[in-house]
């Protein structure tokens, strides 16, 4: 049997890495009410990949993805990347 790992597969580490190190000042804000547990005590995970998609925050115990889009996600391109993206969190329930 196929082990189908989906989350933060090897291959998208370093991506991952430059990420976090290189957050937009809207991903720190939020970073710093959402790390340690602070909000009701659910876990967050910060670049987190999914699938072949890296998300902005990941709390797994709900399930939840929190995505901070810049300008990049209003133009067509953008607004097809997101879809497609939802799509396949939604298909992977």
């Amino acid at each position: 049997m196929q082990n189908k790992r989906i989350h933060n597969k090897p291959e998208l580490k370093q991506f991952r890495k430059k990420l976090r190190n290189n957050s937009t000042s809207a991903e720190a804000i939020l970073w710093t009410y959402l790390k340690q547990k602070q909000l009701e005590g659910r876990k967050f995970r910060r670049q987190q990949s999914i699938g072949h998609y890296i998300v902005d925050f990941y709390c797994p115990a709900e399930k939840l993805v929190i995505e901070l889009d810049g300008a990049d996600h209003f133009w067509e391109e953008g607004i097809q990347h997101d879809f497609n993206r939802t799509e396949y969190f939604n298909s992977s329930k």
